[in-house]
């Protein structure tokens, strides 16, 4: 990822027709502080960046969010479940893994390499016995771009709001979006 020069970002603010106070209000920053960062006078910390970066791609009409992107309806287990009906689910539905949620919230994922490692006979066994950390989590709008960085180290992106889950995205979400 390349981060803009403040001349990047004052070029593409101009092309925009946006004033530097526009920005500001749409950035959640000081109209003081886009004039010294596009004056090159003061390095704004990485998440100030981020929202002016956010800002401007919203005013071009080009950020996707999550909540674009995400699956409604998650296929799940839960903790209490038998692992035996969390391996039935996976062939049923055709996935790899599945998150585990409590009452709507993630706690946890597991998948068919965590049956395996597992060991035999443990099909009566609840999940929580052998599933793994929980996929990490996003709110709904979060940007397509935050979604990806996490799918580059995790299976999918949970989507949650006031912490109950709203949705799920894969790599094939984001992958049939680019398409």
């Amino acid at each position: 990822m390349e981060l803009p020069t403040p001349q990047d970002l004052r070029e593409r603010r101009t092309s925009l027709e946006l004033t530097q106070s526009a920005l500001a209000d749409a950035a959640g920053v000081s109209q003081p502080l886009i004039a010294r960062i596009e004056g090159g006078d003061v390095d704004p910390r990485l998440s100030t960046l981020r929202r002016i970066v956010n800002a401007l791609q919203e005013a071009e009409g080009e950020v996707v969010r999550a909540s674009d992107l995400m699956n409604e309806t998650v296929i799940s287990v839960a903790p209490d479940d038998a692992v035996s009906d969390a391996v039935e689910l996976m062939e049923r539905e055709a996935y790899s893994q599945l998150p585990v949620l409590q009452n709507g919230v993630p706690v946890g994922s597991i998948s068919q390499g965590d049956v395996v490692h597992a060991g035999e006979n443990v099909g009566d066994h609840p999940v929580s016995e052998v599933m793994s950390e929980s996929f990490p989590t996003v709110a709904p709008g979060a940007t397509v771009d935050e979604v990806r960085n996490l799918l580059d180290h995790y299976k999918a992106v949970m989507v949650t709001d006031g912490g109950e889950t709203v949705g799920i995205l894969t790599e094939a979400d984001i992958a049939a979006h680019l398409s």
